[in-house]
């Protein structure tokens, strides 16, 4: 009988001399095989030159993960997805009708539960509808490329300045920063913009996504950024020209990288450490619906991934960013088995997975709901994240969702907090739903009068 890396032997005639050489080494061998499976906790083996602050966030969530992989009680950081072009833009779009503030969702878990998530994830892409990549107003970091006071590009500032208010806090003293109160006039409307306010000091974690329109696309909008509308669907060596250097197609690609790294390259420069989630559901199982950079040969994803890291962190100096690699859940119908996708150990900190088969009443295989996902990622030495879901992970169905998959992080898709869509405004979760999960002792919350359980004052050093 195994227990905890110790042998027990049983039977006559066993002597204690032999006993304790054979204990020792069982617990050795428990050990090393412990320690093949650990998280390193220093991002500083990936990037020499990560920020002291990636360093500390990564250290956090990589510690979560050590715990859980050492069978400890852990806790999971709620985390919020957060559309703001939608928000902004969509009257249409979540639990009214009518355009909102940016940032929302990001407030709206606090108007149910009191408390706000610990982690929000914005989008940079893909933009609404719009000719070519532009800004609201221009700003230091706007390169003379990005035209200002264009409609329906004030959320590209929204999103650096909701990023920086997680962060650092809103409000917050006057520190270099454009709009450390959170409210501005946006150019092109003239209408009053306000982010939530979350205590005036750190109150979590933040990332970015890129829906990013297919290189090349003069309009840049969310179907732009579907396999179906884009150059692949009728030309079968198009990807292979986006990664192939000295192509028209790689220097759209590189363009279009430019505007996400000058966003990205603000927050650096305010000290806020991002985790970044690009050309995600890369192993979609053919579905019409999916990006331009699924379903492609994983060669060339994976020289995409590679391109993308070495202008970003080599080309650009950026060392404020966390990579995350999440593949969709790997059920035959949405995506197939990604791990030929994998771009490799030193471009990837995080992984995960986008979850849209099982459902907490009916989880995939009738196993344990998301456990699947959460098993197969194990064999990668990372910290492992829920990087979309529809639901929160402790509902009125699942109530031991962390306790059996104790994920890293878990984020809500933006308007299914509270909302499904226009025809169905049931939801996909009810507010006793979000506050089971909000007000669990498993659960990291972001800073709002000290409701956290967490110091994140500390984690930043602001």
């Amino acid at each position: 009988m195994r227990m905890r890396g110790r042998v027990q032997l049983i039977g006559a005639g066993v002597s204690g001399a032999l006993l304790a050489p054979l204990t020792l080494w069982a617990t050795r061998s428990g050990d090393a095989r412990l320690k093949s499976r650990l998280v390193p906790t220093d991002l500083g083996e990936r990037d020499p030159e990560a920020t002291p602050a990636a360093r500390r966030v990564y250290a956090m969530l990589a510690g979560l993960e050590n715990d859980a992989r050492r069978g400890r009680a852990t806790r999971t950081v709620i985390g919020q997805h957060v559309e703001l072009h939608n928000e902004r833009y969509n009257p249409e779009y979540g639990d009214y009708r009518g355009t909102k503030q940016p940032g929302y969702y990001y407030g709206k878990a606090r108007d149910i539960t009191g408390r706000l998530p610990g982690f929000v994830e914005v989008d940079l892409g893909p933009g609404y509808h719009e000719q070519g990549w532009a800004v609201g107003e221009t700003r230091s970091y706007s390169r003379s490329s990005w035209p200002g006071c264009r409609p329906h590009w004030g959320y590209a500032e929204d999103a650096v300045d909701l990023a920086v208010g997680v962060w650092a806090g809103l409000p917050r003293p006057e520190d270099g920063s454009y709009n450390p109160t959170g409210t501005r006039q946006d150019c092109s409307s003239g209408t009053e913009v306000s982010l939530p306010h979350n205590g005036g000091g750190p109150a979590g974690i933040v990332g970015f996504s890129f829906h990013q329109p297919y290189p090349g696309s003069p309009v840049k909008g969310y179907d732009q950024t579907l396999r179906h509308n884009s150059p692949c669907a009728q030309d079968p060596d198009w990807f292979a020209r986006v990664v192939t250097q000295g192509s028209a197609e790689h220097k759209d690609l590189l363009y279009d990288l430019g505007y996400l790294a000058d966003h990205l390259q603000y927050l650096a420069e305010r000290g806020v450490p991002v985790l970044l989630r690009p050309y995600h559901e890369m192993n979609t199982a053919g579905d019409k619906d999916g990006f331009w950079w699924a379903a492609q040969d994983p060669v060339a994803y994976r020289k995409l991934w590679r391109i993308t890291y070495d202008y970003l962190v080599g080309s650009r100096g950026l060392h404020n960013l966390i990579f995350v690699w999440t593949p969709n859940s790997w059920d035959g119908h949405f995506g197939l088995e990604p791990w030929k996708y994998y771009p490799g150990e030193r471009y990837v900190d995080i992984v995960g997975v986008d979850d849209y088969s099982d459902t907490p009443s009916r989880p995939f295989r009738g196993e344990r709901w998301t456990e699947f996902w959460y098993r197969g990622l194990e064999q990668y030495r990372k910290p492992r994240v829920m990087a979309e879901s529809f639901h929160v992970p402790l509902n009125s169905d699942q109530k031991r969702t962390l306790s059996t998959t104790p994920w890293v992080l878990w984020t809500v898709w933006g308007q299914s907090l509270t909302y499904d869509n226009i025809s169905s405004p049931r939801g996909k979760n009810t507010p006793a739903d979000v506050k089971r999960t909000y007000t669990s002792p498993q659960v990291i919350t972001g800073t709002d009068g000290g409701k956290s359980g967490f110091d994140w004052r500390s984690l930043a050093k602001i």
